[in-house]
């Protein structure tokens, strides 16, 4: 509903210098006389039309468009490992909700310690995390890295755990033994507000993660 009403203010101007334009030439059809204050105003009338219609055309160029969004490819679920503790079980859906229903993600990834513990969202064909070079890169410098259009990077083959038309992704690491992986439907959707509230969530599951001393077999 917002995006349309952006739309049609962002027309408004051009069709109102449009419409100007018009009644500007009917009126001069269908006048018998033409007085020289007649034809000041006439002129006065298509430099506002002109005006108008410019200022509609540069706010088109220059309004910013919200990035498109998609309907991600897969089956929603939630999948937690069987041999997590309850309480752990609980945090890690308590976090995945929160992301799910609060950001742009719809698709997040939880891999600790060589397993993936976690998966919810909607989720991807393959039900195991192969840590590629991004991933890998986040666990060596502890900086979560975002892919803001995830079709553009050569890398994203790694992400082949996510749905296949995943728009964008962030890692964020979990301490220095996992990755919290999320998967946007759009592009350029994450703002900075977005990603520090993932980062202080994804500091909390990686104290109550390190507390637990999960032991994978």
């Amino acid at each position: 509903m917002q995006s349309n009403q952006t739309t049609v203010w962002r027309h408004l101007p051009i069709v109102a210098g449009i419409l100007g334009s018009l009644l500007l030439i009917v009126n001069r059809l269908f006048t018998p006389e033409l007085t020289d204050s007649q034809a000041r105003s006439d002129v006065l009338g298509v430099i506002l039309s002109g005006v108008l219609v410019l200022s509609g055309l540069l706010w088109q160029q220059y309004t910013p468009r919200s990035p498109e969004a998609v309907e991600l490819i897969g089956q929603q679920g939630l999948e937690l490992a069987p041999e997590l503790p309850e309480t752990l079980k609980n945090e890690l859906a308590w976090a995945s909700h929160l992301l799910l229903t609060n950001t742009v993600t719809r698709s997040v990834v939880v891999w600790y310690q060589g397993q993936t513990i976690l998966r919810r969202g909607v989720l991807g064909e393959k039900d195991r995390v192969t840590p590629g070079a991004i991933v890998e890169r986040v666990l060596k410098t502890q900086k979560p890295v975002y892919l803001v259009d995830l079709k553009v990077y050569p890398g994203r083959i790694e992400f082949d755990y996510l749905p296949e038309n995943t728009q964008g992704a962030i890692c964020q690491p979990l301490g220095n033994k996992g990755v919290l992986i999320l998967g946007a439907y759009a592009p350029r959707s994450y703002t900075k507000q977005d990603e520090a509230w993932i980062e202080g969530i994804a500091d909390k599951l990686a104290d109550t993660l390190d507390r637990s001393q999960l032991s994978v077999s």
